[in-house]
Parts: structure tokens; sequence; C-alpha cells
């Protein structure tokens, strides 16, 4: 295990335990652990059919659970307006396909992720000399393969936009994956990071059971390119925000966070990428 900026608990955000283990940390936002990995809902709770917006769509196998916690915060059978991937890891789209059309959503992401999301590429093999713990080993089991939802996908605008959601912005967030994005609104310096940064180490098995408060890179064995991880972290730190919904890990808030962000920032390639690529940076 190798902790990279370790938290207190001043850093975690205030959050509220809903129904299905659903995490308030705004009035309008809250996400949910699917086992691996969170994803979030935008909205107001009871907010009904197609007024609210899933972000990212967990692991294979949790289709149900996300289900059941949109239905217990927005109504029964209240569809989504539409749903928004940070990007197409496994571990954000698991439940994708079949939500998609389910709910007959339309379906937002990044032109560089399409690829990934058509059926058209998969991602580069996983790094398994990667330190930090046993995940890494693993890896290779991982699905890498591609998902098709040409039908529902929607390219993302390049004014910065996010069409389903007024107020709220997207940045091109890349280094973990292409096309990466994360989401800010500026009015209360709210970001949902995806895996651009992550508050837990996903690397051990132990931190990511016990969900172990860190400001961590991206996880170390699926980021090919860490220059561009880099970047997006000290895009992301320019931001100053005040609050953090993460893939990965808890939500963190206030200012024992922001200086946890600096530091990772500024430290960045000597502490984030795996040891053997440090060099290289």
């Amino acid at each position: 295990m190798a902790v990279q900026i370790p938290l207190g608990e001043e850093a975690r955000a205030p959050e509220r335990v809903l129904a299905n283990d659903v995490r308030e940390v705004r009035p309008d936002l809250a996400y949910l652990r699917t086992i691996l990995v969170n994803v979030a809902f935008v909205g107001l709770p009871e907010a009904g059919d197609r007024a609210w917006v899933l972000i990212d769509c967990g692991i294979i196998g949790t289709k149900g659970h996300i289900k059941e916690a949109a239905a217990a915060r927005f109504g029964e059978g209240a569809r989504p307006a539409a749903i928004l991937q940070t990007h197409g890891h496994f571990d954000h789209i698991g439940a994708l396909e079949d939500l998609a059309a389910e709910w007959d959503a339309p379906v937002f992401a990044h032109p560089l992720e399409a690829p990934f999301l058509t059926g058209r590429e998969s991602y580069p093999p996983s790094d398994t000399s990667a330190d930090g713990g046993i995940m890494p080993k693993l890896a290779p089991l991982f699905p890498r393969s591609p998902v098709d939802i040409s039908r529902h996908l929607r390219l993302l605008p390049d004014d910065g936009s996010v069409p389903p959601l007024p107020g709220w912005r997207w940045l091109h967030t890349p280094g973990h994956t292409p096309g990466h994005v994360s989401l800010f609104r500026d009015e209360d310096g709210t970001l949902i990071a995806g895996d651009a940064v992550i508050s837990t180490g996903q690397e051990s098995a132990y931190e990511v059971a016990v969900q172990a408060l860190e400001m961590h890179g991206p996880p170390r064995y699926f980021t090919p390119d860490w220059t561009a991880a880099r970047d997006s972290v000290r895009k992301i730190a320019a931001l100053r925000p005040e609050l953090i919904v993460t893939g990965h890990g808890r939500a963190l808030a206030g200012a024992a966070m922001r200086e946890a962000l600096d530091q990772l920032a500024d430290r960045f390639d000597a502490i984030a990428p795996p040891e053997a690529r440090r060099t290289a940076l």
C-alpha cells in the first residue's frame, strides 16, 4: 500500500445517508457506491420523470441497485433526462447498455471516448507493474472490450455546456482515458471528478474495502498517459473546488481537501504514477 496524500476526517464532505445507501452531499447531488465505484445522481429529490441525470453506470451486475436507488430518490418509474459518462472503463459502464435501452436515455460523452462506446476500439492493456497493492496484478482479468451504445450516444458540445444540466460545464481531463471528462458547477464549486482524482488508493484491496481517505491520482493500473493526467489534476486544482465527488472513495470538501489537491498537483510526478514510470515525466 502506497498512500499518496493522506487525509483526515476533516476533509470528508458532510453527507446524509438515505435509503439504499445513497449519500446526499448537496440538495441536488448524491452518490452511490456500487462495490468498486461510485455513480452520481444530479437532481432534486422527487424530481420525477426525465428531471435528473445519472453520472456513470457502475460495474456489471449493479443495474438493479442503481434503479432501486434512483426510484427511491426521484420517484418510482422516474427515468433520467440523460446518462453522462466520465469515461468508458468497465467499472463505469457495467449497467450502461441495459439502462440506456430500458430508459431510452441519451448518453453524453466526450468525442475521444466515442470509440470505446461504439464498439470500435478496446482500451490498452493494464499496467501490471504498477505498485500500491494487489489490484494491478488482478487488472488483466478486468474487461477492456468496448460496449456499443451507438443509438443512444450523443457527443458533448464544444462550448463546454452540459445539455441536460444547466449551470454545469464539462472539463476535458484526459490521462486516465483519452476522452475523460469531469463536471464543474461554478455557482457552488461542486466538482464531479470521475477518476481524474480519486479519494482512496484503488490499487490496494484494503483501502478499497475500508475506503481509507487520501488524495490520489487516477488508478495506476489503467492510466496510460501520465503527462496528461498531471495536467488534468492541475486543471482541477486551479478551480479551487468546494466539494468533490470522485469515482472511487468518499466525497471530499473544504480547505483540507484543497490543500491536499494542491499538494497532489505540485508533487504529482513524484507520487502519482507507478514508480517505474516516474523517470519518464
